[in-house]
């Protein structure tokens, strides 16, 4: 098989001299369509609050101008968002970016220790966070010895910010003041190295690691994708985004899905978003999608196995909904004839995409309304891919191998940390640690990851991360994480462990002693890590870990045993 392109047509020019939020806020490109007059940018889901763009405008304008009267952020510091979704999310990225400062999203319901790492790892100098995350952020901070008045908070109704600076004085004290700073604008080509964003993804293995992701990357996936979907080409009659059409944004901004293809790329197409700015609540959700005529769903797969078998779907009428996508993993044959069940005027289908390919590389093709081979589509425009056997060698079409990609819109890689960079980002080429099959018209079946992240409710976890907490546990020797498939979240962590001698002996001693130590282990890791990380596969008592000679985890033989076990009525003792 040869290097295959996108079958989608030409790629538009990309610009690379402007910022994120100049080509968002200030440009106009010909690929993006006109937006009818008077509808908003984001509507609050919870409360109908709206925003405009003349207030959007203004309000990224007071923040940027506020951080620099109170905080002196600079060229180059990293501003650092520990929050849920707000209707103020946005408007601070852009404010940053309007200072040549750089965005990093941690996960709200991360812990101190893992927040404190965030921090650490990208040198954050400020922290955004919500009330409700408070507490977190100044345990976190003062480990990471970021002094707490740079925390600074959201508005919420009904919130107390006590010594806190909130985002709202901010903005009220940069609108009643001239202007103190001189935007940032980059020379013709800087956008393709000025980074824009600290996102966070464990890549192929280990921690999460900070993608550096350059301002040109998500500008020229939002170009993309455009592209693919013929946005702003008047012959084409079927169009799947319309000006006015109304997209959800249920999925976390500090996710790279939620950051470009939910929220920035709907911006360019000229439809307002539906902001969730609460815990996801699926039966809320159903009554949004209701409540505000929502036409376009991008999801992940735990709320697409909702939308199949929750017996309340049935109550709502969905016919105005009209594209849905689903990302972060692979859907069966079966949930997607059922999506067609459910949504019977709506185009259906699959994407796929990284972090460090910010974001999207395929995406099922115009000419199929419904997609439902099981495919994460084909190659958007600008995109060459080639499926690689183990040895390296070029696999035949549909024949199984990790998939290489090229895109322009590529991170520039791991920022601090050069060896995974190698390793990941070869010469131009995204190393992406999936196995796919790949057919001659460029569409892409995944199948598995190679390397050992799982896939937990559409969030990587890394094995070794996990192993690492649990060895910290008092009782354990040894241990080694694999995932069991799950219907909701796609994969469960599940940790194979060898006690110490003496826990060993209070096992044999007690029958009850194996469940207590198990529950144990299970409560260690969830006090320690955010939730989607938690040992919901269980724990399982093993004589030995099994390793080749260099004492490498030998992954695979645990993941069949896992499997062999799972296909019984329950899980037994190895």
């Amino acid at each position: 098989m040869a290097e295959l392109v996108s079958p989608a047509g030409a790629l538009p020019s990309i610009p690379d001299d402007l910022t994120l939020a100049q080509f968002i806020l200030d440009s106009q490109h010909p690929s993006r369509p006109v937006r009818k007059h008077g509808i908003p940018w984001i509507i609050e889901d919870h409360s109908g609050k709206t925003l405009g763009f003349e207030e959007l405008y203004a309000r990224t304008f007071g923040l940027a101008n506020g951080f620099n009267i109170k905080f002196n952020i600079k060229e180059d510091d990293v501003v650092l968002i520990f929050s849920p979704n707000h209707v103020d999310y946005l408007v601070a990225v852009w404010a940053a970016h309007r200072l040549g400062a750089i965005m990093s999203g941690a996960n709200p319901a991360f812990t101190p220790d893992e927040l404190t790492y965030q921090i650490q790892a990208t040198k954050a100098s400020i922290i955004l966070t919500h009330p409700d995350s408070l507490s977190v952020a100044l345990s976190a901070a003062q480990s990471a010895k970021v002094p707490g008045d740079r925390i600074v908070l959201f508005d919420v109704e009904g919130a107390s910010y006590g010594k806190q600076t909130n985002v709202q004085a901010l903005i009220d004290i940069g609108l009643a003041s001239g202007p103190t700073f001189k935007e940032r604008k980059l020379r013709p080509g800087e956008g393709k190295t000025k980074v824009a964003f600290l996102n966070f993804s464990s890549g192929t293995t280990g921690r999460p690691k900070a993608v550096a992701i350059p301002h040109y990357a998500p500008i020229a996936n939002v170009i993309q994708l455009a592209a693919h979907h013929r946005v702003n080409d008047p012959s084409w009659e079927d169009q799947r985004f319309r000006p006015g059409d109304i997209c959800c944004a249920v999925l976390p901004l500090y996710h790279i899905y939620g950051l470009v293809f939910n929220t920035h790329y709907s911006f360019f197409c000229g439809m307002p978003i539906v902001l969730t700015t609460t815990k996801f609540n699926f039966l809320d959700f159903l009554k949004s999608i209701a409540r505000h005529r929502i036409t376009h769903l991008m999801i992940v797969p735990p709320q697409v196995v909702l939308l199949c078998k929750h017996p309340a779907v049935k109550e709502y009428d969905l016919t105005h909904v009209r594209y849905l996508t689903s990302g972060a993993a692979p859907l069966s044959r079966e949930l997607m004839e059922r999506l067609v069940e459910i949504f019977p005027n709506a185009h259906i289908g699959q994407s796929y995409g990284t972090t460090e390919s910010c974001t999207v590389i395929t995406t099922w093709a115009l000419d199929k309304k419904c997609d439902l081979s099981g495919s994460a589509g084909q190659l958007i425009p600008g995109i060459t891919a080639r499926v690689e056997r183990p040895d390296g060698t070029l696999a035949d079409f549909d024949e199984p191998g990790e998939l290489i990609a090229k895109t322009p819109s590529l991170a520039l890689g791991y920022a601090g940390n050069p060896e995974a960079t190698r390793e990941t980002f070869v010469n131009g080429w995204l190393r992406t640690g999936d196995e796919v099959k790949m057919n001659r018209k460029g569409e892409i079946f995944v199948l598995d990851r190679l390397q050992e992240m799982l896939k937990v409710r559409g969030f990587q976890v890394a094995p070794a991360e996990l192993e690492g907490c649990i060895l910290d546990h008092p009782d354990v020797a040894d241990t080694c994480v694999v995932g069991v498939q799950d219907d909701y979240s796609g994969e469960l962590p599940l940790a194979f462990v060898v006690l110490r001698p003496e826990a060993a002996t209070r096992v044999q001693s007690d029958p009850t002693g194996t469940e207590k130590i198990k529950q144990s282990i299970m409560k260690h890791v969830a006090d320690n890590k955010v939730a989607f990380k938690k040992l919901a596969g269980g724990v399982e008592f093993i004589d030995v870990v099994p390793k080749n000679p260099s004492g490498k985890l030998l992954r695979r033989v645990l993941r069949d045993k896992a499997r062999e076990m799972r296909s019984r009525p329950r899980l037994a003792k190895l």
